[in-house]
Formats: C-alpha cells, sequence, structure tokens
C-alpha cells in the first residue's frame, strides 16, 4: 500500500515539475521573441523614410462616421492611380460594388450547385434504372426456381411410383448394375 501511494506521489511530482519546465521554457521563448523583435523594429525605424502622407490621426477616427472618414483621406496615396479611384468613389457607390460582388459569388455558387445537383439526379436514375433491372432479374430466377422447385417434386414423385412398382414386380438393385452394362 505505501509503496502505491508513493508510487502515485511520485507521478505527481514528475507531472508538476514538466508543468514547470514548460512553463519556464514558454517564458523563455516569449523573451527571445520579444527582444529579437524591439531589435528588428529598431532597425527598420532607422532605415525607412518618414512617412509623406498627411493623414488624419487614429485618434479621430473613430469618432467621425464613415463617409467622412473615406473623404479625408483625399491627398493619401494621390500618386497611385488605383488609389486614387478608389478614394474618389462614393460610399453608396462602394457598398453597390460590394453588392455586385457578393451577388457574382453567389450567382457562381448557385450554378455549380446547379450543376451538381443534375450530375447526382443523372447518376441518382442511373442506379434507379439499374436497380429495376436486378429486380427484374432476381424475380424472373425466383419465378424459374419455383418451377423447377415444382418439376422436381413432380419428378420425385414419379420416380417413387415408378421405383414402387419396379419394386412390386421383383426387380433388385443387382438388375441395376446389368442394365448398366448393356447401355
Amino acid at each position: 500500500m505505501a509503496n502505491s501511494h508513493s508510487a502515485s506521489d511520485l507521478r505527481v511530482n514528475r507531472v508538476k515539475v514538466l508543468r514547470m519546465v514548460l512553463v519556464l521554457v514558454g517564458l523563455l521563448m516569449i523573451c527571445y521573441v520579444e527582444m529579437h523583435s524591439r531589435k528588428y523594429s529598431a532597425a527598420l525605424a532607422v532605415s525607412c523614410s518618414p512617412c509623406t502622407c498627411d493623414c488624419v490621426p487614429d485618434t479621430t477616427l473613430t469618432s467621425l462616421p464613415i463617409d467622412v472618414v473615406n473623404t479625408s483621406f483625399a491627398d493619401c496615396g494621390k500618386d497611385d492611380p488605383e488609389t486614387r479611384d478608389e478614394m474618389k468613389k462614393d460610399m453608396i457607390d462602394l457598398l453597390t460594388e460590394e453588392i455586385g460582388l457578393h451577388a457574382n459569388v453567389t450567382g457562381d455558387s448557385l450554378q455549380r450547385t446547379n450543376v451538381l445537383i443534375m450530375s447526382a439526379k443523372r447518376v441518382s436514375s442511373h442506379f434507379q434504372k439499374e436497380a429495376a433491372k436486378c429486380i427484374a432479374g432476381v424475380q424472373t430466377c425466383e419465378a424459374a426456381r419455383e418451377i423447377a422447385r415444382a418439376a422436381l417434386i413432380d419428378e420425385r414423385k414419379l420416380t417413387a411410383l415408378w421405383m414402387s412398382r419396379a419394386l412390386g414386380y421383383g426387380w433388385n438393385d443387382g438388375d441395376m448394375n446389368n442394365m448398366n452394362e448393356i447401355l
């Protein structure tokens, strides 16, 4: 009893030690990553040129309505024609464009779904036809088996009748061997 109790204590202690080791390794990894990210960000800060964008600070963006935020970046990205065209669009135009894109994606998805449904219907129809053929074949075989069974029963009755007549006239099995030699 004492051995089992100490063995379970040993297992519990091993689990605790393993947890502590994992926590320490995790903390060391976090410190390592943090230290290297600071060095990397410091190196980037030195090598980057200052931004020339005259944008609204982030603190005011949260308090402004969406339309105002969209028009407040008029001077940002003015050198890029694609960005300039996007910034000129009205919010309603952007939402209309996004709804159109969603409609296109939905239409494509619906078309693929319809194609898959039609394919599944064709396959299902094919298997239903094959199953009908199989059922018809099984029914034909069952009917033929029933006819063969009835014919076998009739043949056994006829054989029994002839055997009883033959035995009545004195036929014995030794005569059967003589009959095989003649044939």
